[in-house]
């Protein structure tokens, strides 16, 4: 029974409202469905990156409990599998090469193994192991169903032509990496990918009674620091590393749509509550509770919360799904899984309860006003009512609490580096919009002045902002949280570029690079032996510079290798002292990004042990320097020590300098007549570029936030201003019946948005740069290199477009005022 009337009043009185204000009901929905929207979209990207990595991982590990992985993708000897297979304990000891390797048409996951991979009991228990017979000279190979060569073509894969002998059939087979893979003999696979004696995994299983940690303590043994011991799953734990930016740019978006969400609601249940005061007076005059009308208010904005979050959440499906697709290269480059999407079960629930629970949160605060309307107060004008006066003591604690929020987030984010910082930075908007309640006083007064300077028409409008405080307040409000947004998003992803574009510089001094890779990708892929040489000769050509990158783990951490040499315009050895970049060619230490320091607890002077193929090597730590780079961080060091102690004997990348009078035109394209495909040759102005592209697809998702944080602002500002007309239909009418006419009605509406725009602005301004300036500080950290801030000249236009927003929102309550009927205004009672 109390069900059904609960039920009976929600239709009665909260859809009908809902319904019958509809620009302000979507605009609640709509900013909880964008908070919702990038929850999900970011779990999802996460979750399937980890996702994707962990289920290739786990399908090819079967029951293999650890597993010894190469400390780079130059992988580790074979003479490791022989002493790990004499480890008491181990019951099995399976060798993989499991590697991308490069096809006529695009990169494939390539698998060597033999028959002991069959005792892990995975995916590939079937079709490993058996002879395989093929018609033609070439080798024979299985490959996944989604690979797209049928039995028997021949086709081109690494340095070596193979013959399909088999298409893998079946849903665990298919499954798989999605299906794009090649399964080949263990030696083959070493011939084609140029790594005789080489492997990049043995996966080992126990015998039974066997200690897990025992065992893993005589391989580690064993394996004497030449390769990593861990569990399977470790890969996936590496797999995030490179998703981390992005997380960090979709969480803030969240945080800050979740936050302007609170404070929509918050002001439009206010609006509804005044609106509504007459039906609120009538229903406690027969004899309805206090409580009951809040708490069908709270079901209402619950309601609303709901709808949002799971239109939200069904848009950050779709959002998440394009975002796999275009994720930046430099963000999944080095994992051999496929990316596929896969969101985690938990997305959607948290999604919808954060924003329920934002939205109720901020329901409750503005359904307070309720305890204080009575009766007879269904008469009272807008602005007389006591639930239109919020008390004096009211606002003096919420301000002290404010001001004492506000001095700790900036405390924390000058002395705490780090995730605390951006906890802080949350909390410091958060204060803000707190303050501003507190100040709601002087910020209507400071309007009204406004108004006042517009002449006669804006006298009637600020007696009209005096008499009307909350709204006014609520819609100067949305305007400043609408140029606080632009102005701090615009503005820290402009210092970010810019000072991002100040380390890579050097780069794009260099005439011409030459890679395996794309520009827009980490140059990690060997270059041709041979090659420097054939390009030396190419006329016009001065100087050739080679260097060398490659993904590692150290201390447990997946890292960026850089090899140095003489002359390089690589931009971490740009960025060391003359004497550091001495010492780091003679092979006197390393150089570590300054994250990566952090992360491993190492500073300048200590020693640093790390893992190479052929055993532990100690080496001094010279500097720790700021670089940006979407890894967890970069070792650099003497392109020679590379080499030498991680088996990478190539080049992934040459540095060409031009010969002075030479045409920078003509030179490229004879380099790129000499340089071999699928090799890459391209100026310094696009590996520049390529270096700042993952920064720029990152911010896009911040962008999109402002971009809606805008929209939303101008409808809530619509919406405040029309109410402002209806609250005064009568007043109106009666000044148009005194005389007034259609201009100056128009005049005045105009005049009161104006001023709203102009005190909105003006403060979004200020506390924007404010923000900027300490959103930079801390973007220092996600970043790892120190963001200059830098006031843009754009903060202005924003604010410019605040007050032309405002204008722009008023036209249609100004014209619809300017319109009205004199008799049927009149006649409202």
């Amino acid at each position: 029974m109390k069900l059904a009337a609960a039920a009976s009043r929600l239709r009665v009185f909260s859809l009908r409202e809902l319904t019958v204000h509809r620009r302000r009901t979507v605009a609640s929905i709509a900013v909880m469905a964008v908070s919702a929207m990038y929850l999900v979209a970011i779990l999802g990207i996460f979750g399937s990156i980890t996702g994707s990595v962990n289920r290739l991982a786990d399908g090819v590990a079967g029951v293999a409990a650890l597993e010894v992985s190469g400390v780079t993708d130059a992988g580790f000897p074979e003479s490791v599998l022989a002493d790990v297979a004499k480890v008491p304990g181990v019951a099995n000891a399976a060798p993989m090469i499991r590697m991308s390797a490069p096809t006529a048409t695009e990169p494939v996951l390539l698998f060597g193994a033999d028959d002991r991979s069959r005792a892990l009991e995975g995916a590939l228990k079937d079709a490993v192991g058996v002879e395989v017979q093929t018609p033609m000279a070439a080798e024979g190979v299985r490959v996944g169903p989604a690979v797209g060569h049928a039995k028997g073509e021949t086709f081109q894969l690494g340095s070596g032509s193979v013959t399909v002998a088999e298409v893998l059939e079946g849903k665990q087979l298919a499954d798989l990496n999605g299906g794009h893979y090649v399964l080949a003999p263990l030696p083959l696979a070493q011939k084609v990918t140029g790594r005789p004696g080489q492997l990049d995994s043995i996966l080992l299983t126990t015998s039974p009674g066997a200690s897990l940690a025992t065992v893993r303590d005589e391989v580690t043994k064993a394996v004497n620091g030449r390769a990593i011991v861990a569990a399977p799953s470790l890969r996936a734990a590496r797999a995030g590393d490179g998703v981390k930016l992005m997380n960090y740019m979709a969480l803030m978006g969240a945080a800050v749509a979740l936050v302007v969400g609170a404070f929509l609601i918050y002001t439009t249940m206010t609006m509804a509550i005044a609106q509504r005061r007459p039906v609120i007076s009538m229903l406690r005059a027969i004899g309805g509770r206090r409580a009951t009308i809040v708490r069908d208010m709270l079901a209402e904005a619950a309601i609303l919360g709901l709808i949002g979050g799971t239109l939200g959440s069904l848009f950050g499906i779709v959002l998440g799904r394009l975002a796999i697709g275009r994720l930046p290269p430099t963000m999944t480059q080095g994992l051999e899984a496929r990316i596929e999407y896969w969101l985690p079960s938990y997305a959607i629930p948290v999604a919808i309860a954060a924003t329920a629970l934002t939205s109720v949160a901020a329901s409750a605060m503005a359904a307070r006003q309720v305890y204080r309307v009575s009766p007879i107060e269904a008469l009272a004008p807008v602005g007389v009512s006591a639930a239109d006066n919020v008390p004096r003591w009211l606002r003096i604690v919420t301000g002290l609490a404010a001001v004492a929020v506000l001095a700790a987030s900036v405390l924390v984010v000058f002395s705490v580096p780090g995730s605390i910082a951006f906890v802080a930075i949350a909390a410091l908007f958060t204060a803000q919009i707190a303050l501003g309640f507190a100040l709601a006083g002087p910020m209507v007064q400071a309007t009204a002045a406004v108004a006042r300077l517009f002449g006669s028409p804006g006298s009637l409008a600020a007696a009209t902002v005096e008499r009307a405080p909350r709204r006014v307040w609520a819609t100067v409000m949305t305007v400043l949280i609408a140029v606080v947004t632009t102005v701090v998003i615009t503005g820290t992803n402009n210092d970010m570029i810019r000072s991002a574009r100040d380390i890579f510089a050097p780069v794009a001094a260099v005439d011409v690079w030459v890679s395996a890779n794309s520009p827009d990708q980490y140059p990690t892929g060997l270059l041709p032996q041979g090659l420097t040489q054939n390009v030396t000769e190419v006329p016009g050509v001065a100087k050739v510079t080679e260097g060398a990158l490659g993904f590692a783990v150290v201390g447990g951490t997946r890292v960026m290798l850089d090899g140095f040499a003489p002359g390089s315009h690589d931009a971490l050895f740009r960025a060391l002292d003359d004497q550091t970049r001495s010492e780091v060619l003679a092979g006197r230490g390393v150089v570590l990004s300054q994250n990566l320091g952090q992360t491993l607890d190492v500073r300048a002077g200590d020693e640093l042990q790390l893992q190479t193929p052929h055993g532990p090597r100690n080496a001094k730590v010279l500097a720790l320097v700021p670089y940006f780079s979407t890894v967890i961080g970069t070792v650099g060091m003497s392109l020679d020590q590379l080499r030498a102690w991680f088996d990478r004997p190539g080049s992934t990348t040459l540095q060409v300098t031009a010969a002075k009078g030479t045409d920078p035109a003509r030179l490229l394209a004879n380099i790129r007549q000499a340089v071999p495909a699928p090799n890459h040759v391209y100026d310094g102005r696009t590996a520049l570029a390529g270096l700042e592209a993952p920064l720029h697809q990152s911010m896009l998702i911040a962008n999109a936030v402002w971009i809606i944080v805008v929209f939303v602002a101008a409808v809530a500002l619509l919406n405040t201003l029309t109410l402002s007309v209806l609250e005064r239909r009568r007043e109106i009418g009666v000044l148009r019946a005194m005389g007034s006419s259609r201009r100056y009605t128009l005049a005045m509406v105009l005049a009161e948005a104006a001023a709203i725009g102009v005190v909105g602005g003006v403060l979004g301004l200020v506390i924007g740069l404010v923000d900027q300036w300490l959103f930079s500080l801390v973007s220092g950290d996600v970043m790892n290199f120190e963001v200059t801030f830098r006031p843009s000249p754009m903060a202005l236009v924003f604010t410019l477009g605040a007050l032309a927003i405002s204008l722009l929102g008023s036209l249609p309550p100004a014209r619809r005022a300017a319109r009205l009927n004199i008799i049927e205004a009149v006649s409202v009672e």
